[in-house]
């Protein structure tokens, strides 16, 4: 653990008061008599940064007080997992929301009650500050060092799967002229247009995230970068896609996707196309592939 950063209570402060109860905050109680926090479910968030990640030395009075784990607790009614994990990381840690990016989620689903870990990570280090009652301390560990800890017994169980995942940085590539290609919706009398709707609907996925089997990554879902590769007339589309990147190519555009995924394995790489000599090559790189009519079905989650 890294001292300067960590958030143990000053002696002589006085005692943080408890949060007010929220429209979730009851226990749950399962058929084997376990019983767990949250109405509609619980949910943490993993941080992790140059330092390493962020964990809670949980109060005394908590459920397994004393132990290591993540700042959360339950969710609200109608809340999503990542808000409310995003919202109770704010009120416990102070972690600044608007620097979060959102890698992936893994659910622990019970059936009656489900708790999801939210990894996110941040590109700089910053201090957390105790915000209720609930933390005896928060610091930046090392992922190497985590399992040193005594921790919080869901925790250590789901750590040992979580941590591999940590690097990973997936990147959903997309041939455009393929996959507007897969659909005659009229595309070929206005290629950018098309080349337009089409970044518009991976605006909306990029903020949804994909399952995790469609990109060959354990977990539940995944928010991987999406490059969309543009060749020929579509290069005239001006798309308003701020989370989407777009790729102009100088020539054709599986010159351009090749260029990219370069000569050597990318095994986070995932190319969307149903080209099967571009395929080919591509998972001679390393890469994996998608194909134009399952990336459909998922744009189309959003109608």
């Amino acid at each position: 653990m890294d001292p300067q950063f960590d958030a143990a209570a000053s002696p002589g402060r006085p005692p943080l008061p408890r949060r007010p109860l929220g429209s979730g905050d009851e226990w749950v109680d399962l058929p084997d008599g376990r019983r767990f926090w949250g109405r509609f479910g619980a949910a943490g968030l993993l941080v992790t940064s140059p330092s390493g990640v962020l964990l809670q030395h949980r109060a005394g009075f908590s459920h397994f007080g004393g132990t290591w784990g993540l700042p959360g607790g339950a969710r609200h009614e109608g809340e999503s997992a990542i808000d409310g994990a995003i919202r109770e990381s704010v009120e416990e840690a102070s972690v600044p929301a608007e620097a979060l990016k959102v890698s992936f989620t893994s659910v622990l689903d019970l059936g009656v009650w489900s708790y999801t870990t939210v990894v996110a990570r941040v590109d700089s280090v910053f201090r957390p500050v105790i915000g209720d009652a609930e933390s005896e301390a928060l610091d930046w560990v090392p992922p190497a060092r985590v399992a040193d800890l005594p921790l919080h017994p869901s925790f250590g169980a789901a750590w040992p799967s979580l941590r591999p995942a940590l690097g990973a940085r997936p990147v959903l590539v997309v041939d455009a002229a393929n996959v507007v290609g897969a659909r005659p919706d009229g595309w070929w009398r206005d290629r950018p247009a098309a080349a337009e709707r089409l970044a518009a609907r991976l605006q909306l996925l990029a903020r949804r995230g994909l399952p995790a089997a469609d990109l060959g990554l354990p977990h539940e879902r995944w928010w991987p970068q999406i490059r969309l590769m543009l060749e020929g007339d579509a290069r005239g589309a001006a798309p308003d896609a701020p989370d989407v990147v777009v790729e102009r190519a100088h020539a054709d555009g599986d010159s351009a996707i090749l260029d990219y995924l370069g000569g050597e394995p990318a095994p986070d790489a995932v190319l969307v196309t149903a080209d099967r000599a571009l395929a080919a090559e591509a998972q001679r790189r390393g890469a994996g592939i998608l194909s134009p009519s399952r990336l459909w079905q998922l744009l189309d989650e959003d109608d």
